[in-house]
């Protein structure tokens, strides 16, 4: 079972690199056109965030950890998250005044920042696996869902600093491989999950709703064009139906996507036992 479920989790964790690598890719291949889809995938993903936050990762935490709680891990989430852009932007900022050489400081903290993101995309989608399988699998489509979007947005910014396609390339796999070092930590103390799991669901929903109305909702709303402001509309609401229709697909198919792994054993020993007693 362990060894299923961390191959779910490398597979899904896995998938999110490689999503925001293609849309990488097809910013180097076709510029104009993945500009204008970044804006309607971005929209997108908005929704799929906030569908996930309020769907799946709220309604999970109140079934893992005491409402009360809840809360305060949510905007905790979401302040740790405001804390660490505001200080990346300030260290963007501060290096510019510094005038240090023109590239390097704005290369840097792509690479630390997008890490970091990574990381804790990882994180994320090990601890709700670690809840349970379909939790898991709408955590993975809302980060990968992200994913393109920001991955175009750090590419072009990377062709702007006059950086080599290759080396490019080679920063978004560097970046994507921290997802998948907090992913494995996560696994790695899953035996202390019932511990972890109640403070990580909410911070996570924190951080997607952070994610979806500080970065992507604004760059909606830059979009002027009549047409186009109605498509990005459009998308943002396919995104929440979408993963409400995930949800409910997979619930619908697994009967135990509120148990956790170790739950769902013992409520299965419990049932067997009973059927002996009988």
């Amino acid at each position: 079972m362990q060894i299923e479920l961390l191959f779910y989790i490398l597979v899904f964790t896995a998938l999110g690199g490689i999503l925001s690598l293609i849309g990488g890719i097809l910013l180097l291949a076709r510029p104009k056109f993945a500009n204008n889809v970044s804006h309607l995938l971005a929209s997108f993903a908005a929704g799929a965030l906030l569908g996930t936050a309020f769907f799946d990762l709220l309604p999970e935490s109140l079934h893992e950890s005491n409402p009360e709680n809840i809360f305060m891990y949510v905007l905790g989430g979401i302040l740790f998250f405001f804390l660490l852009e505001r200080f990346l932007h300030w260290s963007h900022h501060h290096s510019s005044e510094l005038e240090i050489t023109k590239g390097k400081p704005v290369v840097a903290l792509i690479v630390v920042g997008d890490t970091i993101h990574n990381f804790i995309d990882g994180i994320a989608i090990a601890a709700t696996f670690l809840v349970s399988i379909p939790l898991g699998i709408v955590t993975a489509i809302a980060v990968g869902a992200h994913e393109i979007p920001q991955e175009i947005g750090d590419f072009g910014i990377l062709l702007k600093e006059k950086l080599k396609r290759k080396k490019i390339i080679a920063i978004n796999v560097f970046s994507a491989l921290a997802s998948l070092l907090g992913a494995v930590l996560m696994f790695i103390f899953s035996d202390i999950s019932e511990q972890i799991i109640p403070i990580v669901l909410p911070i996570t929903a924190g951080f997607f709703i952070y994610i979806a109305l500080s970065d992507l909702i604004p760059e909606i709303h830059h979009e002027n064009r009549r047409g186009f402001a109605v498509k990005e509309t459009v998308m943002l609401l396919l995104g929440v139906v979408t993963i409400f229709g995930v949800i409910q697909t997979l619930n619908a198919f697994n009967l135990h996507s509120h148990e956790t792994e170790a739950e769902h054993i013992e409520h299965t020993v419990h049932h067997e036992d009973a059927d002996h007693a009988e």
